[in-house]
């Protein structure tokens, strides 16, 4: 398998075709899976946005004063009313804000990004990546697109690339029902290949100034394996969500 960076794309702008700027520096194969950064996805989608779009609400004010007293930092009130019109739960309100987006992501602040925003202060997360994936891989030569994020996980230090859409292949690969080298039966291994492929995208992509946003995976071969639909986990079985519903008293 191979990774490289699309070269020389330009500044993305509200309206642009990311499809064509991809395809006029590159030339793809059917078979290659093209990782797109979702900041570049929100700026040709126009979901930049000024934190004077969002005047602040008293449930956001209490958010950023809660912030405030929790954290010692001077919290914008504006910035919560962004992150709870960008979701449809908040799971964690402080020492930060952990948020469902409308498509079932959870992360820090609704994916909301303040850095590379040339156009506003704040720039959101795609409204359907999923449907965002599809418009660009129809302008492609290539049969696949994974729309890529950066966020924390629960136990671990840093961030890493996770995919939060896709289209042509499937999020999973199901390898329950297959065996080990023991000849012991899988039952519980599903593979999140979108994930896996967003993590290795994002070391080329990188998370500062690079301008490399978009990654080629070239070579990549799912296997004879079965595949796996689900990518979010559903509330009922999602023991961490219960959990932290518990603990908040909801």
């Amino acid at each position: 398998m191979e990774l490289f960076a699309v070269p020389d794309l330009p500044e993305v702008r509200a309206g642009h075709d990311l499809a064509a700027l991809i395809r006029e520096r590159v030339d793809l194969r059917p078979d290659d899976v093209v990782c797109v950064a979702s900041t570049v996805v929100s700026k040709a989608e126009g979901r930049s946005a000024d934190l004077a779009e969002f005047p602040a609400g008293p449930r956001a004010r209490e958010v950023a004063a809660n912030l405030e007293a929790r954290t010692g930092k001077e919290r914008d009130p504006r910035f919560a009313q962004a992150v709870l019109e960008e979701s449809v739960e908040v799971l964690l309100e402080a020492p930060f804000l952990l948020t469902e987006t409308r498509f079932g992501h959870v992360g820090v602040n609704a994916g909301i990004d303040r850095s590379n925003v040339p156009d506003g202060d704040l720039l959101l997360l795609p409204e359907r990546p999923s449907e965002s994936a599809e418009r660009i891989r129809k302008g492609l030569p290539a049969d696949r697109v994974v729309v890529t994020d950066t966020c924390g996980r629960p136990f671990r230090e840093g961030q890493r690339g996770v995919a939060i859409g896709w289209a042509g292949l499937a999020p999973g690969r199901d390898w329950r029902g297959e065996t080990d080298r023991d000849g012991r039966e899988l039952s519980v291994a599903v593979e999140s290949v979108v994930d896996e492929l967003a993590a290795a995208a994002n070391l080329l992509a990188g998370e500062g100034d690079g301008g490399t946003p978009v990654v080629v995976v070239r070579d990549f071969e799912w296997g004879d394996h079965g595949e796996h639909d689900a990518h979010f986990r559903e509330v009922e079985t999602d023991v961490i969500r219960r959990a932290i519903r518990a603990w908040t008293g909801e």
